[in-house]
């Protein structure tokens, strides 16, 4: 086949925040290298996003998802498309009790805080034209799942509500009640936490939560996890916008008014619900299956619409108003549509776990899968199948002490391709 070689390379180490990370660059820089000197890509034909340089285009949400639209819009049938992610992830429970196949939204944290979910990915990835492989690298946090609706080949996110679970230490969630309960349990431990005051975190079996999923590695180098709690992304969202009405109930809302057409398309069509849920009224309301839009959290979002409402709906709306939403079911966490026959995702670790930033006693930071990854293609220099290459990265990780577990989430017939190309 000799089609083209795209890359689109984003590292984010959030210089100069509470959020920062070391590794990013690192990974990314050495991923170049790697699809110039093994891949033979074209230099000019890889773009790199990172927020190392303030006079360079940065990576925020905009940026990333305009530069993917290109990625996927320009390929024609036999090319290969590449994007590998350093960065923090985090996951926004759904809003009405009713759950994709992991119970939130998974997503990637951009240097502005725009998020980008796994539905945007999904989507994405159902543009790449047939006899186009797509394939993306996630060293972040709760990666398991960023590819909405993919079939899982290796790892246990997809599977929590089965009883024949593959890794027996992994938590089970027994339908949305018990993962509604964990993120309230998760945010109670964030409001806690940023105010100083450390929880342990329980190690019981079948405890929904793993917020700080990897074990430190033997040495004396130094490890930070690669996910973004809820709390400290509420705080940055504050510190962006000056606004201190920002909750969790709000977020969604939150990031549609900071962003606007450059917010997630998944973010749009929430909104655009929720605007006629909230015109329907909470009497109004049908089936969205106990609490529903307005309960629990969702409480805190009514009160958040009415003061955007104001007589400016129609200006203050129009992206959302603009997106077209098939069934409803579309903006909660996620719905049960078609899978992405052409993409692949590695993921760094299990849904409910959190990737390692890493730091070695002589000072050179990467993430723990982006290192697993370049240390097995330097071993090996014929082909490394997408299987091999994830096996091969959880012996390799849970040998360096680390406990994240690694993902292969793709078509049954990419599970055996070489990893790229």
């Amino acid at each position: 086949m000799g089609g083209r070689k795209i890359a689109l390379l984003v590292g984010i180490n959030y210089p100069g925040t509470k959020a920062e990370l070391k590794g990013c660059y690192n990974d990314v820089d050495r991923m170049r290298r790697c699809l110039v000197d093994r891949f033979g890509f074209d230099e000019a034909d890889i773009r790199v996003l990172t927020d190392a340089d303030r006079s360079a285009p940065q990576p925020t949400g905009a940026n990333i998802r305009r530069a993917l639209a290109r990625l996927v819009g320009d390929a024609r049938p036999g090319d290969f498309l590449f994007f590998h992610y350093s960065g923090h992830g985090t996951r926004l429970p759904a809003e009405t009790g009713q759950h994709d196949d992991t119970g939130y939204d998974e997503c990637i944290v951009p240097c502005d805080m725009n998020l980008i979910t796994d539905q945007d990915f999904r989507e994405l990835v159902q543009k790449v034209p047939e006899g186009c492989l797509f394939t993306i690298v996630s060293d972040s946090c709760h990666s398991g799942g960023l590819l909405d609706s993919a079939k899982e080949q290796i790892g246990n996110s997809t599977k929590q509500n089965k009883t024949q679970s593959r890794e027996p230490d992994e938590p089970r969630h027994s339908g949305s009640g018990s993962g509604f309960r964990s993120f309230l349990k998760e945010t109670v431990r964030d409001v806690f936490e940023s105010e100083g005051i450390h929880i342990p975190h329980s190690r019981r079996h079948g405890d929904d939560d793993q917020d700080d999923g990897y074990a430190q590695p033997t040495g004396n180098g130094r490890t930070k996890n690669r996910s973004l709690p809820l709390s400290t992304l509420i705080e940055m969202l504050k510190e962006q916008t000056g606004k201190d009405d920002i909750d969790v109930g709000s977020i969604r809302m939150t990031l549609f008014n900071i962003f606007g057409d450059d917010a997630s398309p998944k973010i749009k069509k929430f909104m655009k619900v929720m605007l006629g849920k909230f015109h329907q009224g909470q009497s109004g309301e049908q089936g969205s299956g106990g609490g529903g839009v307005f309960g629990m959290v969702g409480a805190l979002a009514q009160e958040f619409l009415k003061a955007k409402l104001e007589g400016k709906e129609e200006e203050a709306f129009k992206p959302a108003l603009e997106q077209e939403v098939h069934s409803v079911d579309e903006v909660y966490a996620g719905s049960k549509a078609w899978a992405p026959n052409n993409g692949i995702l590695i993921s760094g670790c299990q849904t409910n776990q959190t990737s390692a930033d890493a730091t070695t006693p002589q000072g050179v930071s990467f993430g723990a899968l982006s290192n697993a990854i370049q240390t097995i293609l330097a071993d090996k220099h014929g082909k490394v199948t997408n299987k091999d290459l994830v096996m091969k990265a959880r012996e390799l990780l849970s040998k360096q002490g680390y406990t994240q577990q690694p993902g292969l989430y793709c078509s049954d017939e990419h599970v055996h391709v070489a990893f790229i190309c």
